[in-house]
């Protein structure tokens, strides 16, 4: 019942198998937001990690987990649940600057500001 409030309350669940290289682990995950391939590190349960999903999406996120190992080798399965943020997306288009036309002035910004 507890397990179930809590992932009641979570931004993402997933399922991931990762392979460790030194203090970190690569590996691909599947869940609520789709596949992604990553990086994470973690300290007990708690992780971090950055990863590429199927959009091309750079996500960043952190969780509580647990993962066993897979026969006798170094790879893990794991569950967790967790959040995560999207650091870049390359379908997002920027709008260009706003450059002011006509004869007004504009006030400098912060970095162009000169001490008297």
């Amino acid at each position: 019942m507890l397990l179930a409030a809590v992932l009641a309350g979570c931004s993402s669940v997933g399922v991931g198998v990762g392979i460790p290289v030194g203090p970190f682990s690569i590996g691909v995950g599947g869940g609520s937001g789709g596949v992604s391939v990553g990086v994470g590190t973690g300290v007990g349960p708690f992780g971090v990690g950055v990863g590429v999903n199927q959009r091309g999406q750079v996500t960043g996120g952190a969780g509580v987990g647990a993962s066993v190992p897979i026969g006798g080798g170094p790879a893990h399965v794991g569950v967790g649940v967790g959040t995560g943020t999207v650091l870049y997306d390359p379908a997002t288009r920027y709008a260009p600057p706003v450059v002011p036309q006509g004869g007004g002035t504009v006030a400098p910004t912060a970095s162009q500001q000169v001490a008297p």
